[in-house]
Parts: structure tokens; sequence; C-alpha cells
């Protein structure tokens, strides 16, 4: 803190000679330009048939980029079950969602598939994952994450997502997960 301090100071001190300062008046006068708007549509996102929802499906980049924006999301992506994070002990996924409408809540479906074993790379699908997620705004930009009960172990992917914004009054609880495994 103290370094901080005395850097500012001498920044200050090397700045001053050179008139380099704000008024007051000059302030009031000064605008400041707003962080622009997403671009709309959405660039990268694929649109659903009726053009009213985008999702993408987002890099590991991405998505720590996303979290870094978003308390939720880093909430979620720190969750621990047995002092494991949760995307560390299942295989998980995310998918970003925006709608033109907005939407009351969002049903978020996916596919877990993967090799049958260590020693059969046979690709199955292991389950299903229904996701549900709280209400967005018009443009309003949510990225989801979902967990399935499949352990990591076996690298199962999380894919087929399929986000649906819903408009009626939800009848389970919001969020959730639900993980069905398929025999």
């Amino acid at each position: 803190m103290i370094k901080r301090i005395l850097a500012l100071a001498v920044v200050i001190l090397l700045i001053a000679p050179m008139g380099i300062f704000i008024t007051a008046e000059a302030a009031t006068k000064s605008k400041v330009t707003p962080s622009p708007s997403p671009a709309w549509p959405p660039k990268g996102f694929k649109k659903s048939a009726d053009g009213n929802v985008y999702a993408k499906i987002p890099t590991t980049k991405e998505l720590v980029g996303l979290a870094s924006n978003d308390k939720k999301l880093t909430v979620e992506l720190a969750r621990q079950e047995e002092g494991v994070p949760v995307c560390e002990k299942y295989s998980c996924g995310a998918v970003q969602v925006v709608s033109l409408s907005g939407c009351r809540w969002w049903l978020i479906n996916a596919t877990v598939k993967g090799p049958t074993s260590t020693e059969d790379k046979t690709i199955k699908v292991f389950g299903e994952v229904r996701t549900t997620y709280r209400s967005t705004s018009s443009k309003k930009y949510a990225t989801v994450l979902i967990v399935s009960a499949e352990p990591i172990e076996l690298k199962h992917s999380v894919g087929s997502i399929k986000a649906e914004c819903r408009r009626d009054t939800p009848t389970e609880t919001i969020p959730s997960t639900t993980y069905t495994k398929i025999p």
C-alpha cells in the first residue's frame, strides 16, 4: 500500500511541471463515453428457427474470461463436492444464451457421451443433463454451467446442448440440474 502511494506521488511530481492537471471546470465539460453495447445480432452465436434465441458454446479460455466478469458463474465454477471443484470431478459443459425478447427462465438439455471404459473406446451416451436457469431480460447475455454426474476420469463430454427460452411460469426450482443415467 505504501509503495502504491509513493509511486502515485512520484508520478504526480513528474507530471505536475508539465501542467497536466484537470480543473474542476474542465472535468465537468469532459464527456465520458460509455462502453459500446454488445453487437446485435451476437457474432459467433447460432440463431434459433424463430430468430429469438441465440446460443454459443464458449471455449475454456472464453469461459475463464466470462467468469472474471460474472460473480455467479465464478461461484458456480468454484463450487466443490467432497473438496474438489465440480468440474474437476464431473464432466461439465457450458453455453452462452441470449434472447431478443427476454426469458422468464431457461431450459438447457444436453447429453453426456464418451468411451465405455479405459479399455473399450466405443463411444456411447451415458446420460442426459437438464439444467434450468433464471430469467434474463432482452438482449441480456447469460452463461449457464452444465454439470453432469459422470466422473471426469473417462473424459466424457457434455454435448448436443439445446437452449430453450421459456416464458411460462416454472413449476420447478430455478436454478436446478438433473442428471439421468441411460442404462
